[in-house]
């Protein structure tokens, strides 16, 4: 892999560009593997919010069910998709970003929860540098390697 410029050792240490791209990779998947995960549950518990009031109403009348059946299909989803995230990153991290692009025009046509379309949409952002860390990186290590 080519090394980029890093900050003076003076500053930082020596910095491998490798392992800072490696550590950011291990980051992000952490986080995409556990949150959906936990999130996708919590449909099923409703602890951490209701979640039905996050579905667009437009969203509800398509979907077939009740706004609870449709938001426990969205927790199978998401358990799923943290589960391809930890397993092939590569292909996850897309399914992820697509998946909070969906919740992004959920909320933003519904014209409320913006302060929450603004952080998926950070997110996403973050699922897409996954994918690319995912793909640039040789991931033949085992999953919590040390390479």
């Amino acid at each position: 892999m080519t090394h980029l410029r890093s900050l003076p050792p003076s500053v930082t240490g020596p910095l491998d560009t490798e392992v800072a791209a490696r550590q950011a990779f291990r980051l992000l998947r952490t986080l995409f593997t556990g949150a959906p995960i936990v999130f996708g549950l919590d449909k099923f518990l409703d602890l951490l919010t209701h979640w039905e009031q996050y579905l667009a109403p437009w969203v509800n009348a398509l979907v077939p069910g009740t706004a609870h059946q449709a938001m426990l299909a969205v927790g199978v989803v998401e358990v799923l998709a943290g589960i391809l995230v930890a397993v092939r990153p590569a292909i996850g991290a897309y399914v992820v970003a697509a998946w909070l692009l969906g919740i992004v025009i959920n909320l933003v046509s519904m014209g409320d929860y913006l302060d929450v379309a603004l952080r998926d949409a950070g997110l996403l952002v973050a699922a897409l540098a996954l994918g690319r860390l995912a793909a640039a990186l040789d991931l033949r290590e085992p999953v919590g390697g040390t390479r």
